[in-house]
């Protein structure tokens, strides 16, 4: 068993930075693969960035050159620097985890085995 637990979210401008942290405890060697996820209201979750236990990221092209996922093994904690935020970055952002090294999709909400409770981002126009 593994807790998530996101940081960070909050209320920018548009063209603004926030970095959104996910702090992990209980059974850390369960989070090999960790992701972020997002839900704006009204819409399905959305796949955001993910990072593979040897740091390896994977992201959406929508955040591709404005977002960067990164993870201290030390600290149990992945982060999500955002910079250059758009009015369509506003959402809930969930962190996620799972045990597998390698998953089907990266990308696949359904993949992840845990989850966190959300952190609001809001970008104002």
């Amino acid at each position: 068993q593994v807790q998530l637990v996101e940081s960070g979210g909050g209320l920018v401008q548009t063209g603004g930075s926030l970095r959104l942290s996910c702090a992990a405890s209980g059974r850390t060697f369960s989070t090999n693969t960790m992701g972020w996820f997002r839900r704006a209201p009204g819409q399905e979750r959305e796949f955001v960035a993910a990072i593979r236990w040897n740091g390896s990221p994977y992201y959406a092209d929508s955040v591709k050159g404005r977002f960067t996922i990164s993870r201290d093994n030390a600290k149990s904690t992945v982060y999500l620097q955002m910079n250059n935020l758009k009015p369509e970055d506003t959402a809930i952002y969930y962190c996620a985890a799972d045990p597998r090294r390698t998953l089907c999709s990266l990308s696949v909400a359904s993949e992840y085995g845990y989850w966190g409770q959300g952190t609001q981002v809001t970008v104002s126009s």
